[in-house]
């Protein structure tokens, strides 16, 4: 009984923490899986955006659209017959987290208006240093929420695939087409 009052109020008190939920989220894609670990202590509401997105079943059958090989791999907006899904609306840049667009780390893609952010995003293939809040050319760079776990074998398939361009707004499109079949998250205590 003392043992139990002590450590409900050493929890209470914050002297002790019970492990946080780590959030991970799979992608099963057409061309393996891929695991992101997401980070909602330096980003949370990108983390919170993203995975509102993930619970609704957004990601489920969009491709990636815009593949550049020594950049990125980018998805999260258009089905297979490149239709834009609908999306909420934006969220407010957390790109002076701390966290880096390095080689498999995971970033909100965005408009020219830093608050633009909404359900693409992107996995950096090499460090893109200029992306962060503190290099980027209009001095807020691209919020990264979380870091590829597993399958950068699969994103390293993805980032060399032929692309093609259809239209301005496609320069960089896989010429067969690559689909996230399903976004799945896993919570898992660390």
């Amino acid at each position: 009984m003392t043992f139990s009052y002590r450590l409900t109020a050493a929890l209470a008190a914050g002297l002790l923490a019970l492990p946080a939920l780590a959030q991970q989220v799979k992608l099963a894609t057409s061309q393996g899986d891929i695991v992101l670990q997401l980070n909602a202590q330096k980003a949370p509401a990108t983390v919170a955006n993203f995975v509102q997105y993930v619970k609704a079943g957004h990601y489920d059958g969009v491709v990636f659209h815009r593949v550049i090989d020594g950049f990125m791999i980018q998805t999260g907006g258009y089905t297979e017959g490149l239709k834009e899904k609908p999306t909420g609306k934006p969220i407010k840049l957390e790109a002076s987290n701390g966290l880096l667009n390095t080689r498999g780390s995971v970033a909100m893609a965005r408009t020219p208006d830093p608050d633009s952010a909404r359900a693409q995003f992107f996995i950096n293939v090499a460090d893109n240093a200029f992306l962060d809040a503190a290099n980027a050319r209009d001095g807020n760079g691209y919020a990264v929420f979380g870091q590829v776990v597993q399958g950068m074998d699969v994103v390293d398939r993805i980032k060399v695939v032929p692309t093609t361009a259809r239209g301005a707004a496609f320069a960089n499109l896989p010429a067969d087409p690559i689909v996230i079949r399903k976004a799945t998250l896993i919570e898992d205590k660390k």
